[in-house]
């Protein structure tokens, strides 16, 4: 697996790129002997606390129940839905190990999960809740209770040894943490203090010699530098805090126009990694500002036309689909968000967005539909694409009806991993049971399609788009795959998928579930029900649906609700074996449950 990846990583890798790379594994050969320790000693530098203090924290809203603190004061943490159990057990295993040679295989637990409890947000949280009201009786016992945390996690993990150091990505999560701990805690003693000083700058001196840089390009980058601008701000009196900050500045100004798109969407092709990266942004500028730090108004118009995206694609509920890879990362805790400038976002019923590729139609009876037209990812690797070209969700009255699968997981399941990222889960047309893209690995696709948007126009009583993807042009007798989209009588959408190319063919037409929904068959119509929303779904012509629900070998028909959880739920689908020419797809989905069925 990990030979795999590294040649798939060669592959693209500019020249530039290799010798950066070969940097990166000298300095792991001098870190892993032992050299150079002082570089990476805090001792030397000296932070008062005053200094500390003067520091301004990011303002927050925060939104944590009161029987999640009540969970985490009784020792849980966030897991991801993994085991804390198996977490601990993995920790234990490789915690004295130098970080880079820890070796992960299938049979591994979930890296993903291991290093969620080691964001330490649980502490922010409790700290945080702390300032919410009057919690003078309870703040003696807390404060113990988090010092005791902070300070057994930085014992249990020596720099640099652990799973905790294998990505600099998680040691900038980490940062902000470590200065809410010596800002907000008042029973730390001076050792104490130190302690975490330390760990700060050890993390931030080992983000800033492991940046992702050049194919490594993210949303991994940007909180390297979040990571680097808290840090520098902290030891801003040694050339190494200010070059730490000078750097973070810089590649969060770089990475601006590269991961948000001009019309505010994710280079990623990902809502939630979207989501992330704007409240990162969100977190370090107000930083930045009430410090007097950097001056962000350069960057703020970009992050409001991130929200204004964000903000037509969600539902009455504020649901968004969940497009692309999702981990369920958070900038600070979940449920505590960043302050987010308020943007005026234009209510339309058909919103287009032809940089990042989506069509959203928002009916007068509380319908979102979304089209997608965009391209698979962020080159060359398409990290968290998804094989999901022409894809289409729907949700009614704030319930979702026409899903997105979701991730599920990253690591230890790679059959789970390929169809949750394959074509075959979303809302499209899989040809010849193969995906859009190739598959290299987890996070790796080749031979990426391009999506040409052909035709978007306003009708009399509605809205016209058409689209056509090449992925499938890759086959010896190639296909091209064209899906149009009619809205009409503003509250029903007629979908036709045709085919060019040459040859014979599989043709397989799904359209995913929401887990909730009920689903039965009423006049020729598929009636699906969902908490009291209702939509009828046709296919025109001598073809059905087949209804499938949690099929295990091959896997179709599941959702993931939430990172490490996967439920069986419903799926419509019809496959066709024709010649090119001879197959096509006509859906009718009526929302208005007043249309009598025809």
């Amino acid at each position: 697996m990990n030979l795999q990846f590294y040649l798939a990583r060669l592959k693209h890798a500019s020249l530039p790129e290799l010798i950066y790379r070969v940097t990166q594994y000298v300095f792991e050969i001098y870190l892993r002997r032992g050299w150079g320790s002082q570089d990476y000693s805090g001792g030397s530098v000296s932070v008062g606390k005053s200094e500390i203090n003067s520091l301004v924290m990011p303002s927050c809203k925060y939104h944590v129940p009161a029987q999640v603190i009540n969970e985490l004061l009784a020792g849980s943490v966030f897991s991801l839905h993994e085991e804390e159990s198996i977490i601990k057990e993995f920790e234990a295993q490789s915690g004295k190990e130098f970080y880079a040679d820890i070796a992960l295989s299938n049979a591994s637990p979930d890296i993903r999960a291991i290093w969620e409890p080691a964001r330490l947000q649980h502490i922010t949280a409790l700290l945080l809740y702390l300032r919410q009201g009057d919690r003078a009786k309870h703040k003696k016992a807390i404060n113990e209770f988090i010092k005791g945390s902070i300070i057994q996690w930085i014992r249990n993990n020596p720099f640099p040894y652990g799973p905790h150091y294998m990505s600099a990505m998680e040691c900038g999560l980490r940062v902000p943490v470590f200065l809410y701990c010596i800002k907000l805690l008042d029973n730390l003693t001076n050792e104490e203090s130190e302690l975490i000083r330390d760990a700060m700058y050890q993390h931030a001196w080992l983000i800033s010699k492991r940046l992702s840089l050049y194919s490594s390009l993210g949303n991994h980058t940007i909180v390297e530098c979040v990571g680097l601008v808290f840090a520098g701000a902290v030891f801003y009196k040694a050339d190494a805090g200010r070059a730490w900050l000078s750097r973070g500045v810089e590649l969060l100004r770089q990475e601006l126009d590269h991961q948000i798109l001009l019309d505010g969407g994710p280079v990623e092709q990902s809502m939630n990694y979207h989501r992330f990266v704007l409240d990162m942004y969100w977190l370090t500028v107000d930083f930045l500002e009430k410090n007097n730090l950097y001056d962000c108004k350069d960057i703020t118009p970009k992050l409001m036309r991130g929200e204004s995206f964000i903000a037509a694609f969600q539902d009455s509920y504020g649901n968004l689909p969940s497009i692309g890879d999702s981990d369920d990362g958070y900038a600070i805790a979940p449920g505590i968000l960043p302050v987010r400038l308020q943007t005026e976002h234009i209510k339309e019923d058909v919103a287009v967005f032809k940089d990042a590729g989506y069509t959203v139609i928002t009916t007068e009876n509380d319908v979102k539909l979304t089209f997608d037209h965009g391209p698979l990812g962020m080159p060359p690797l398409y990290n968290h694409g998804h094989a999901d070209a022409l894809s289409v969700t729907l949700s009614k009255e704030g319930r979702m009806m026409l899903v997105d699968p979701g991730t599920y997981r990253y690591n230890g399941v790679p059959e789970g991993r390929r169809y949750f990222k394959g074509t075959r889960a979303h809302n499209t047309v899989t040809i010849d049971g193969l995906d859009q893209a190739v598959q290299e690995t987890g996070f790796i696709w080749s031979r990426p399609y391009a999506v040409d948007l052909a035709c978007a126009e306003r009708a009399d009583t509605g809205y016209y788009t058409s689209a056509t993807h090449n992925g499938y042009s890759r086959l010896d007798e190639p296909v091209w795959h064209t899906r149009s989209l009619q809205y009409f009588d503003h509250a029903n959408f007629l979908i036709k998928d045709t085919f060019s190319g040459t040859g014979v063919h599989d043709y397989e037409l799904n359209y995913q579930l929401h887990p909730d929904i009920s689903a039965h068959k009423q006049d020729g119509w598929w009636v699906l029900e969902n908490s009291g929303a209702v939509i009828y779904l046709k296919l025109l012509g001598e073809n059905d649906f087949n209804f499938v629900n949690g099929q295990k070998n091959p896997l179709h028909g599941w959702y993931s609700p939430a990172y490490g959880v996967k439920e069986a739920s419903g799926l419509l689908t019809c496959r066709v074996h024709g010649h090119v020419n001879d197959v096509s797809f006509a859906t009718v989905i009526c929302t208005d449950i007043q249309i009598e069925p025809m």
